[in-house]
């Protein structure tokens, strides 16, 4: 099945089995350009497991998965490429230690597009004052907030100007204000028209920022809908997983 033009993701039957468990079976949904796609539910229903095999650090069992335009269930998928395309920030910010804010920005853009340094450097600058940390581009990791190490980490992934980014649970190591100050910025992206697909447990933001809302449990996409699903969810599940989060 080939996606639409719009389509940035398009999950159709997606199963994806670790030795004898299987953690996805037959997860469907797509993600269109410009939306932002909310992945909720318990620890173990399949939710980082999709994300991760939207850029190919998981490889599918079955079904077909597209991404960006790419057959992510192919024997065989340039992973180089795609990952010039879709960016993604982890809960851990993996910054490098030894380098500053803006030497960590410009690396990718320098090492995989051979961009020049001038070039660079103008261009992490602009994605540092995307993220509001164009005043620390000269600090070091050690003298930032877990906060302000996230915010540099999505500057990073914005600097090789991404089709499509990826979060998965990015505010989970933060205390609640670091948590606002990460969760406005990906506030702002999607209002800038970024296509995202985000793992979270904040229920609130997902109500108010993600187009689609995706309730996964055990292993398939259990629930879909806007935000109005967190206030009249149809299921069981649903309704007591909401009742337990907010």
């Amino acid at each position: 099945m080939e996606t639409s033009v719009d389509e940035v993701v398009r999950f159709n039957k997606v199963s994806k089995a670790f030795g004898q468990v299987e953690i996805l079976k037959g997860v469907s949904f797509s993600v269109r350009r410009g939306e932002v796609v909310a992945l909720i539910g318990r620890s173990g229903s399949g939710k980082s497991t999709a994300l991760r095999c939207i850029n190919g650090l998981e490889r599918v069992s079955g079904g077909e998965l597209h991404t960006c335009g790419h057959a992510m269930h192919a024997s065989a998928v340039d992973l180089a490429a795609l990952r010039r395309e879709v960016g993604i920030v982890f809960q851990s910010y993996n910054l490098f230690p030894h380098l500053t804010v803006a030497e960590n920005v410009m690396l990718a853009p320098r090492k995989v597009r051979g961009m020049a340094r001038k070039a660079a450097h103008e261009l992490a600058m602009h994605v540092l004052r995307q993220v509001g940390m164009e005043e620390r581009a000269d600090y070091y990791p050690e003298q930032l907030s877990g906060g302000q190490q996230q915010r540099v980490a999505i500057a990073r992934s914005l600097a090789m100007e991404p089709r499509l980014m990826l979060f998965d649970e990015v505010t989970s190591a933060l205390d609640p204000e670091l948590t606002g100050e990460v969760l406005r910025v990906i506030e702002r992206l999607a209002a800038d028209g970024m296509t995202m697909v985000l793992v979270t447990h904040e229920m609130a933001f997902a109500r108010s920022v993600a187009d689609q809302i995706m309730f996964m449990h055990q292993g398939i996409v259990w629930e879909a809908g806007s935000g109005k699903l967190l206030d009249e969810p149809t299921t069981p599940e649903l309704r007591q997983f909401v009742g337990n989060g907010l």
